[in-house]
């Protein structure tokens, strides 16, 4: 009994220093949190009912001016409950440098950038975040490969997009997407 007590224990204490989030979601994002890089969580269970663009980041990557886009989206539809929330990742050539809340500066600085953004968070490969883990279950080879690959959870908490860092936020199968999710209400 006290042995199982011990690794009861030691287990709690290892998801509560690694940090580890819900693993499994039973097909809805709202069971996932990011953590902030200031502190706190941002809980995806508390925009239920609104579409979710999440996108991995990276603010020194070719594609960073995809912000500019990104923020373009959050402005046009933020009002009308889209979410975007930037996931910086330091998986794909070490594009992000920056740590804590240095991340979310530099993107609010150089990019204008007002939308939420998490602390920074593996996206791929053994270390990657379950919400990661859960998409790639979900949608099989659309996984990133690369900074600013983009997912779209729709209002019921389901993955309905995901699209490859090649395509920019104002795409129209993007806006299209969107819209389509925030005409549902």
């Amino acid at each position: 009994m006290t042995l199982l007590r011990r690794q009861a224990l030691f287990l709690l204490g290892t998801v509560i220093a690694t940090g580890a989030r819900a693993a499994t979601s039973d097909g809805n994002a709202g069971a996932f949190t990011f953590e902030k890089p200031e502190g706190g969580l941002i809980a995806l269970k508390d925009f239920a009912d609104k579409p979710i663009l999440i996108v991995n980041t990276a603010t020194a990557c070719g594609f960073a001016g995809q912000f500019s886009g990104l923020q373009a989206l959050w402005t046009r539809f933020g009002g009308r409950g889209l979410t975007v929330i930037a996931v910086p990742s330091p998986d794909f050539g070490n594009q992000e440098p920056l740590d804590g809340v240095a991340i979310a500066e530099a993107a609010r600085k150089n990019h204008g950038v007002t939308f939420p953004v998490a602390a920074k968070t593996h996206v791929r490969g053994p270390q990657a975040h379950p919400f990661y883990r859960w998409a790639a279950a979900e949608k099989p080879g659309s996984t990133p490969n690369w900074n600013f690959h983009k997912y779209l959870v729709g209002r019921n908490g389901s993955l309905v997009g995901a699209y490859p860092s090649s395509v920019e936020p104002n795409d129209p199968r993007i806006v299209t997407a969107i819209a389509g999710e925030l005409s549902q209400s």
